[in-house]
Parts: C-alpha cells; structure tokens; sequence
C-alpha cells in the first residue's frame, strides 16, 4: 500500500478505533492536555498523518522500555510504511535506523569523541564563541533576535567546526536541516535539496580523503577506508550529526529563553534567581529539558520483533511503538509537581535525550551549549527583556520541533 494511499480501519477489541495523533499545541511550552488523560491509560492506539497506526507510549515507565528493550526494532522500521507526521520517510545508514550490533559498531566510531571529558574540554571554546556572538549583538545594539543571532549561531558553528564543514557551505546544512524538519516541504524539494546535501557530504569526504586534518570528517573516512563503516552508513552518519548537532539545541535555547523572559502567573522569577546563584545553572539546565516539549509528535517508530507486554498490553509482534517524551518527562508518578520548574529539582529523570544503547551521542554537548549559553547572555545582559508585546511573540506551527520564529530583545 503506498504510503498516501487510504488506510482501512485496524481498530477491534485489540486494536481500538485509533485518535488522531499528534496532539499539536498550538503555541508555548504547555503540554497538551489530551496526553493527561493518557497516562490512566497503558497505552493508546494513535493513527499519524503517513503511515500506519501505533501503539503510543506516554508513561514514563513505558518510554523508557520501548527505548532500552531490544524487542522493539529501529531498524524494522526502515523497510515499512512506517507510522511519520512528515512526508519524507526514514532511511537506513545511520544511527537512528539501526539496532545492534551494526548500532554498536558505528556508535563505538565516534562516542570516544562525546564523552563527557572530552566535551568538558570544549567549555572554554563554546564560551569563546558565545561571548563573540554577543560581542556582535551589543555592537549592532537593540533591538536583537535571540534566536537568529545567537541560538542558531552557535550550535551551528560548534557542530560545523568538530566535524569539519568548510564555512561556505554551512547555509546549505541550515537549508537542509530547515526542510527535513518542518514536515511540510514537497517531495520534490525533499529530493532535490536531498540531492544537493549529499553531493556536497561527499565532496567533503573526498577532500578530507586527499587532506587529512584535526576533525571528525577525517575520522569517518579513515573508519570508511578500513572497513569499519560503509560509504552509506558514513553518509547516514554525516547527516545526523549536522543536523541533530545543532536543530534541537537552537530550538531549546530559545524555548529557554522564552521559558525565562515571558511573564508566568504565580511562577517565581526564574531569570533573577539563575542571576542570583550561577552554581545552579547545570540543574536548571536538566529541569528546563525535562519541562519543555520539544518534539511535537516526532518520535522513531520501533517494531515489535515478537509478542511483547507492555504496559499490561500485549504488542503483537510487528506492530509499531512510539514514545512522547514530552509526555514521560510530566509523568505525575514519576515527577512530583511536574507542570511547574523547580530549578534544583534532585533525582531528574528527564528522557529528553532518549534512554538506552540509543541515548543522544551528542547528550553532553548539548548540555554543554545551553549551560554555556545561560550562563554568558545572563551574566552580559542584565537588563534582557522582550522587544515586543507579549502576543507579538510567534511559536510556529506543526512542525517536527517546538520553538519559536523569532525571539526579539532589548537590554
């Protein structure tokens, strides 16, 4: 069945009558209501825009299995028509679309280079960068987009400098990162802009082959070259760096950011207290990842491989399973008062960056960035405030992550 063709209904006694999924929220960093009423639930069935229906997992604990268990395949999904809220459908090569031990294999190529150590090593550089990107921002004068003239920047730079991306071609990374994620571009623009994006990865492949240097490019290709990974899977592996290295992270800081300057009823003042004591911004750092919904419904499928209990319901095997996040990180049985920012929250077992042997490689850069980038623009800018209204400030609308279009400041 082609993926836009019309599905027939799969709901019976085991299958009930599927909701419509995601469950957009329309603006701000709320969770959607209809996920409370799913907790009381071990599962829902839930039919995406592409694809088939799925179990959706919403329960902290139920997250956390389907990301950790073997039994629920990444690498199935590559040759289904898999449940997407997107047009552009999967494919295998990287990271995202494996499991073990092809998984284990090329994660072991590149995760001595995201430990936490080495990450560490890169504080004084990420602030370097920040402090640059602010230096300009102070020099042009208010007002200023925070997000395009400093969340974007400088996980865009941090990213394009590891791996190895000449600068002149860092706007085709944006374009391409700009069109996979918004879940609304054409077919045809997919695949054109797909076309050009991988030709140039190859370009910069071929010359890291002929000049070697001090980056993660020459790394793969050396991996490439003995064996280690196929031309596909350095490809598949090239892709998700650039892209998942700096997408969520320019979403979160402006979220954050939003999440600090918009006014909250009854909320303590969150921007005085990070001021008032620095030491607290790593904490905060994992409660601001727990509290905001980033991902609105964008979650990898896993196939059951055999009959599997889940949550008190039995998942036969080859069906679907996707996970909210967003939905576990509020779970009231799991968090105590889960709706409200507690910045030195203990025990926060936020799965933003996922749970298991898929768990973000890129976890403690990311933390990195975004301690780096409230410590530096709170420390700077005293004064930061919103240049506009309140109801001036625009979220975008049903794309793959929730951010805003524009954050404008003054100081």
């Amino acid at each position: 069945m082609s993926p836009l063709s019309p599905r027939p209904d799969q709901h019976s006694a085991q299958h009930p009558k599927p909701l419509d999924y995601p469950f957009w929220t329309s603006e701000g960093l709320d969770l959607h209501p209809a996920y409370r009423r799913l907790w009381d639930r071990p599962l829902a069935r839930v039919r995406l825009p592409y694809g088939e229906d799925a179990w959706l997992a919403t329960r902290h604990e139920d997250v956390r299995t389907v990301l950790s268990d073997p039994r629920f395949s990444l690498a199935a999904a590559v040759s289904r028509d898999q449940p997407r809220i997107g047009r552009m459908p999967r494919t295998g090569g990287g990271l995202i679309a494996s499991d073990a031990p092809d998984h284990t294999r090329m994660r072991s190529l590149l995760s001595k280079e995201f430990t936490a150590r080495r990450i560490e090593r890169l504080r004084d550089e990420i602030r370097r960068t920040a402090d640059g990107l602010l230096d300009r921002m102070t020099d042009i004068g208010p007002p200023a987009d925070l997000i395009e003239e400093f969340a974007f920047p400088l996980p865009m730079t941090l990213i394009c400098e590891l791996v190895g991306v000449p600068e002149s071609d860092r706007p085709h990374v944006r374009a391409w990162a700009d069109t996979v994620c918004s879940g609304s571009a054409s077919p045809e623009t997919i695949q054109r802009q797909a076309t050009d994006f991988f030709a140039r990865m190859r370009d910069w492949t071929d010359t890291r082959r002929r000049e070697p240097a001090d980056d993660l490019l020459t790394l793969m290709v050396r991996a490439d070259k003995d064996g280690s990974v196929s031309e596909g899977e350095l490809m598949g592996l090239l892709n998700e760096l650039l892209v998942g290295g700096f997408v969520t992270t320019t979403n979160q800081i402006g979220n954050f950011f939003s999440l600090l300057l918009l006014p909250r009823d009854g909320e303590e003042d969150l921007t005085a207290r990070l001021r008032a004591e620095p030491g607290l911004i790593p904490k905060a750092v994992e409660e601001l990842l727990r509290y905001v919904p980033l991902l609105n419904g964008l979650s990898l499928p896993r196939y059951a491989t055999e009959d599997a209990e889940l949550g008190g319901v039995l998942v036969r095997a080859g069906e679907p399973v996707i996970v909210s996040p967003s939905a576990a990180n509020r779970d009231p049985d799991v968090f105590d008062d889960p709706d409200r920012v507690v910045l030195d929250r203990a025990n926060n077992t936020h799965v933003s960056f996922g749970h298991g042997t898929h768990y973000c490689l890129g976890a403690h850069l990311a933390r990195l960035e975004l301690q780096v980038a409230l410590e530096r623009v709170l420390s700077r800018m005293p004064d930061l405030r919103l240049a506009v209204p309140v109801e001036e400030v625009r979220w975008r609308s049903k794309e793959f992550f929730n951010g805003l279009h524009e954050l404008p400041v003054t100081w």
